[in-house]
């Protein structure tokens, strides 16, 4: 129990990190410096260190799908809200199924056993 509460607290923590590298990115691309760039960089690399610590206690397989939905969704949405980026019906229907597909990779295993 006390293994999994710390694994949520670590992977919310690289997702905040990843989403400010996402986020660092789109600036880098709205007006490149080195500066944002070296920020990108650095922050890509924290939140790496943190996914070796997750893929350490619960394996590559569910650390890094349940790390792809979560910053899928949470990049979107950044995206989305802040950035007044847009997506069309397919593509909005793609994101969709690749939520769907990491959450069923991810549930599968656990939802097999009921």
């Amino acid at each position: 129990m006390k293994s999994e509460f710390l694994g949520t607290v670590q992977l919310g923590i690289s997702t905040v990190i990843f989403l400010l590298a996402a986020t660092a990115a789109k600036q880098w691309g709205l007006a490149p410096s080195f500066g944002k760039i070296a920020l990108t960089l650095v922050l890509y690399s924290l939140g790496n260190l943190v996914m070796l610590r997750l893929i350490r206690e619960f394996g590559m397989s569910v650390s890094f799908s349940l790390s792809a939905v979560i910053q899928l969704v949470s990049v979107n949405a950044v995206a989305l809200a802040f950035f007044g980026e847009r997506v069309n019906a397919l593509q909005a229907t793609g994101i969709v199924l690749a939520v769907a597909a990491v959450a069923l990779i991810t549930l599968g295993p656990y939802l097999q056993r009921l």
